[in-house]
């Protein structure tokens, strides 16, 4: 048998377990429909390690397992970030509010090179040279573009709420 026929036989055997699994798991058939790809994506990639028989299905229950603790990681880095972003703008402007809608339209706003750079320099804590040899550039244009990325941002949280949506939306 080889590779391609393998991963077909799992896929199709216990495709419907994993989707279940994963749907039961999560609010929103986008993140279901990640989990399912990422598990199967890791089974093809390490289809020799995959046991045979009905052991089967639970290494595949295992490794979406551990995809849905990544998506969750995630989620809590992404609202960690806004949280935190929210306790900067308010210790810097402690007389304004924050909306915290108008914070995420703002960082959606962005394009998604700016995202990127900030994502890694405050989710992922990573210095400009880390962020360099993440993006594949110079530690000066890693901090170049993070410096550039936070000005645009500040510049999309001075806005309106509505205007900074519109950008969104342009």
């Amino acid at each position: 048998m080889t590779r391609q026929d393998r991963f077909e036989a799992i896929y199709d055997a216990y495709y419907p377990a994993i989707h279940q699994y994963a749907a039961r798991r999560t609010g929103s058939p986008d993140d279901t429909a990640d989990i399912i790809s990422e598990t199967f994506l890791t089974a093809w990639r390490r289809i020799r390690d995959v046991p045979e028989g009905e052991r089967a299905l639970l290494w595949l229950y295992g490794v979406a397992r551990r995809v849905l603790a990544n998506q969750r990681r995630g989620a809590t880095r992404r609202s960690e970030l806004a949280d935190r972003l929210r306790d900067e703008l308010a210790a810097e402007r402690p007389v304004t509010p924050v909306d915290l809608d108008h914070v995420r339209a703002a960082f959606e706003a962005l394009p998604e090179r700016d995202r990127e750079v900030l994502a890694l320099a405050c989710w992922e804590e990573l210095t400009g040279e880390e962020i360099a040899e993440v993006v594949g550039c110079t530690a000066i244009a890693a901090r170049t573009r993070l410096h550039r990325a936070r000005k645009r941002l500040a510049a999309l949280l001075v806005r309106e709420p509505s205007s900074t949506i519109a950008m969104g939306e342009a």
